[in-house]
């Protein structure tokens, strides 16, 4: 596995204190929040908002992915189309540290992750 135990740890802290900051106030979280997982290779961040028919469902809506490269030592950067699938970001399709993709998505010049 490319991402040790430790860098792991890292990016949780880094991606949770971005994802922190980002949440809507607690009285709103039961309608709209926001989360992230790492999986594997890549960290996802994605909103949380009640169903529109059920209130009682939680739809998950992924707003950005990165994915480790081992062999270029980098993170390539993704957002999802209204096809659902992911598309490389083409303003910054690649970045070398996670702080870097948390600066992109928060940048987000062409309203890709966030709308």
């Amino acid at each position: 596995m490319a991402i040790s135990e430790f860098e792991q740890k890292k990016i949780e802290k880094l991606v949770g204190e971005y994802v922190e900051k980002r949440r809507p106030p607690a009285h709103l979280r039961d309608k709209a929040d926001l989360s992230f997982r790492l999986d594997g290779q890549s960290v996802e961040i994605f909103e949380i908002r009640s169903g529109w028919h059920d209130p009682s469902v939680k739809i998950e809506e992924s707003v950005a992915k990165a994915t480790y490269v081992k062999a270029k030592r980098n993170w390539k950067i993704f957002w999802k189309r209204a096809d659902l699938k992911w598309h490389c970001y083409d303003p910054v399709s690649e970045v070398e540290t996670i702080e870097q993709f948390l600066d992109v998505v928060e940048k987000d010049h062409y309203g890709c992750f966030f709308g």
